[in-house]
């Protein structure tokens, strides 16, 4: 599937402290339209948060959309996390099942675009 370069199929991640945070998450961009899928991982996390080691549960979202969108779905997640500091990392995808990515695109087209064929 080819996509204008500024606006190809890409994946988003961010990570919640609690499960249903993550699925009310997940729920919410997928019924706002930003994300065509979004799978939850529960995860155990290793970081360092003001000098100290922190070893903690999480959920994973890998939010699918379009990178035309990522700022929306940016400030979709930070409206709605609960970390001072969330987690909102854009990966491009550089390949993938051509009709996949045509339902992911068509999926997250912005209210009154054409979706792309």
């Amino acid at each position: 599937m080819t996509a204008a370069p500024a606006d190809h199929p890409c994946v988003v991640t961010t990570a919640l402290g609690t499960e249903n945070e993550a699925e009310s998450l997940a729920a919410a961009l997928v019924e706002a339209g930003l994300a065509a899928c979004v799978q939850v991982m529960h995860v155990r996390s290793f970081y360092r948060w003001e000098g100290e080691l922190k070893r903690e549960p999480e959920w994973v979202l890998l939010v699918k959309t379009r990178s035309a969108r990522f700022a929306e779905v940016e400030a979709f997640i930070r409206e709605r996390h609960s970390y001072e500091l969330p987690e909102v990392l854009q990966l491009p995808v550089s390949g993938g099942a051509p009709d996949y990515l045509r339902w992911l695109l068509d999926s997250t087209s912005p209210a009154g675009a054409k979706p792309q064929a």
